[in-house]
């Protein structure tokens, strides 16, 4: 949830306090963290009962991943204001990354979303959810499967260069940045915030020689036996520009059907490279036409 601005229609609301609020809101923006957070906390004791500087503390805290801090301002802000659906949104946010999940329930519900009573972590089944794994990078969009309003596990098989692998547990953002295409329909992008729960999966790149689009289906089937992942990134993968990824891709940037290319750049998601190989080689004892050029482990960054 973004940041909430002067509203200057706030009866009794000092000028001071709107003035601070906005400086505050300007500073964040610019990554002036604690002039942020100087200002910020002067609007909130020049205005003790405006909810607003208190959330925009909160969203501060957010980004810097400091979750309980967050928690706490945007608690006060719902105390203060209790129809301010963004903070509701922010702490359940905050108490997701906190694995407090009575308060992750209550924020939920406060801000309007039905979910069953229990003790630990949400499963709501939300199916596909595209995630941003780079905000401020490459901006590598990968498929997810969403658990519940902040949390998602990887499906795909994310690009060697990324720290993520499948079947991480990511903590996301709440507001979506660009669509992508699912089933025929559009559905909102999220910016990753940190990583919950690391996989013990291990990415595995390869370089294969397939004549065909139906030697990597084969592939894709053998290798599910064995619980490996199999992602054709030549297939899969696409650059769009930044407009783009934060948008709605425009049709320039749509795959074309253009003829096979025999060599391919696949991931594979595996426990170990001697189980991604062990594959590797059953695929293509299969058929003479078949080559595998290269297999190597992608160590995930410390």
């Amino acid at each position: 949830m973004s940041a909430i601005s002067l509203s200057r229609s706030v009866s009794n609301m000092p000028l001071d306090a709107n003035q601070l609020n906005d400086l505050g809101n300007e500073l964040m923006d610019s990554g002036k963290i604690n002039e942020a957070v100087s200002a910020f906390r002067q609007a909130i004791a020049a205005a003790p009962k405006w909810s607003a500087p208190w959330y925009n503390l909160g969203l501060l805290h957010k980004y810097q991943l400091e979750w309980q801090e967050s928690a706490t301002c945007n608690q006060r802000a719902i105390d203060l204001d209790v129809s301010n659906e963004a903070a509701w949104w922010n702490l359940g946010i905050a108490a997701t990354a906190l694995g407090d999940w009575a308060l992750a329930r209550r924020a939920w519900r406060g801000f309007g979303i039905s979910v069953p009573d229990g003790d630990g972590p949400l499963d709501l089944g939300y199916g596909p959810v595209p995630i941003r794994l780079d905000p401020q990078g490459v901006g590598e969009v990968v498929w997810c499967t969403g658990l519940d309003p902040a949390r998602a596990v990887i499906s795909s098989v994310p690009l060697p260069t990324s720290p993520y692998r499948e079947g991480d547990t990511v903590l996301h953002d709440g507001a979506p940045e660009g669509t992508r295409t699912f089933n025929g329909k559009q559905v909102g992008v999220f910016n990753v915030l940190q990583l919950l729960h690391p996989s013990p999966r291990n990415t595995c790149e390869a370089w294969l020689i397939a004549v065909s689009e139906s030697d990597i289906t084969q592939l894709i089937n053998i290798a599910a036996v064995s619980l490996i992942v199999v992602e054709d990134w030549t297939q899969t993968v696409r650059m769009i520009c930044r407009q783009c990824s934060e948008g709605t891709p425009h049709p320039a940037h749509e795959p074309e059907v253009a003829s096979w290319q025999p060599r391919r750049h696949v991931g594979l998601s595996a426990d170990s490279i001697q189980q991604a190989s062990s594959v590797l080689v059953q695929w293509a004892s299969a058929l003479e036409s078949r080559q595998v050029l290269e297999c190597r482990l992608i160590a995930r960054p410390v």
